[in-house]
């Protein structure tokens, strides 16, 4: 792997997480966590305990209530347009998709590049196409989100936010709402993008995901955090998860569980 894989990608110190719809309100406090590039976090919590909020602020989308926080070194606090690179280095996927309903499926892919690149249909219909069959998506391309079944729409909220290359990718519950082949399929490919997939250029991905549901994300060498009474805690690898004595760990968990090595 790269040398750059040692590097601090997020770093927060002494940080408070204001509520998105609120930002005086603090649903995080005292967040104290680094994230180095190539590392799978999966964040879970019980509803309302700040899972999207913390996302949004790990995104740069939001600033903290105090404290620090940096992404690629690069306190969030002073972003503004001359940032905009860095912040296109995270790319986020909102829990729900958060599609928009007058745009086709590949219009809706196809949006970043023209938003943030200034690109012209015809330039970016060849990336988008290439992204949907990767996807499996190309069926439901001239389609809207009201037409495509919700297990697909998941997919192309993940599609958009990998049409620009990012690298690092943040998942609010992607598994949400998901039948079960389509959670497989999905914890698959996250896998896939984590480890380096060829369609990116076999650059390992950062990844962070939300959850209410332990259970499908079992891997010995992901690394776990829980969202309980305005708190981070850092749970440490799957053995620790499987060990922990705390009631929520234990309800998120659901049932007893082994190691995957």
């Amino acid at each position: 792997m790269s040398e750059n894989l040692n590097l601090s990608v997020i770093e927060m110190r002494g940080t408070s997480v204001g509520a998105m719809r609120d930002a005086s309100l603090t649903v995080v406090a005292d967040v104290n966590w680094s994230v180095a590039a190539g590392e799978f976090w999966v964040v879970a919590g019980q509803e309302h305990s700040g899972k999207s909020d913390l996302l949004m602020l790990a995104a740069g989308l939001m600033t903290p209530v105090a404290g620090s926080y940096q992404l690629y070194g690069i306190e969030t606090k002073s972003f503004g347009e001359a940032e905009l690179a860095e912040r296109l280095r995270v790319g986020f996927v909102f829990q729900g998709g958060q599609l928009f309903s007058q745009l086709t499926i590949a219009e809706n892919v196809a949006l970043p590049l023209r938003y943030q690149k200034n690109l012209a249909a015809a330039e970016v219909a060849r990336p988008v196409e290439v992204l949907l069959e990767l996807l499996e998506l190309k069926p439901f391309a001239d389609s809207k989100p009201a037409n495509v079944p919700v297990n697909w729409r998941q997919r192309v909220a993940l599609a958009r936010a990998l049409i620009l290359k990012p690298e690092v990718l943040l998942l609010d519950n992607p598994l949400g709402g998901l039948g079960v082949r389509h959670r497989q399929w999905l914890v698959s490919f996250l896998d896939q993008l984590w480890r380096g997939h060829e369609s990116f250029g076999g650059q390992p991905l950062t990844l962070i995901v939300t959850t209410d549901d332990l259970r499908p994300w079992q891997d010995a060498q992901r690394k776990f955090a829980l969202l309980r009474d305005q708190k981070f805690i850092p749970l440490g690898g799957w053995n620790e998860v499987g060990a922990s004595a705390d009631p929520v760990v234990k309800e998120l968990l659901a049932t007893s569980v082994g190691v995957t090595l």
